[in-house]
Order: structure tokens, then sequence, then C-alpha cells
């Protein structure tokens, strides 16, 4: 899943910001800050705060998805994955 990715393009696109524009701000090159965005490279999560700024967005949102994105991952294709998601969340809620 790229479900961060695809959130910084779209509110990067609104804002009328060029990929280079954050790249630059993040001090990455254009081509990896293009990768991210379509998920194939994953942002790290120091990233994230200084994305956020730039994007004037909910850092928050962002480490949300980057989270959402890891377990979507992890755990993508297994039968019982919904049944762990339960138990995981029986656990933190504690």
């Amino acid at each position: 899943m790229n479900n961060l990715g695809n959130r910084i393009r779209v509110i990067r696109e609104d804002r009328g910001l060029l990929l280079r524009q954050v790249a630059a701000f993040i001090e990455v090159d254009t081509a990896l800050m293009s990768k991210f965005e379509r998920g194939e490279r994953k942002i790290q999560r120091e990233q994230i705060p200084k994305i956020a700024q730039f994007l004037s967005a909910s850092e928050d949102e962002f480490i949300l998805l980057w989270i959402a994105d890891k377990i979507i991952e992890d755990i993508k294709g297994e039968p019982l994955a919904m049944n762990a998601l339960k138990f995981v969340e029986s656990k933190l809620s504690v």
C-alpha cells in the first residue's frame, strides 16, 4: 500500500507545489521524492515532520498513514490478518 505517498502527492498538487520543491526542502533528490509518492521507496519516519511542515499538513495524519502502510505491508495476504489486528488492538487498549 502507499497511502502516505498518495496523500503527500494530493496535498502537494492541491497546493500547486512541484516535486522538486518538496525534495529540496527535505534534502533528497527529486527522483527519490517521486519514488516516495509512488510507493517504490519507503519514507523514513524521521522525514515525516519535515514533509508535513513544508506542505502545512498534519504530521499526525502522515504518521498514522506511515504506520498503516507498514502494517498492511506486513500482513497482506494473511488469512488471519483481521483476527491478528483485533488481538493487537485489545493489547494496545489495556
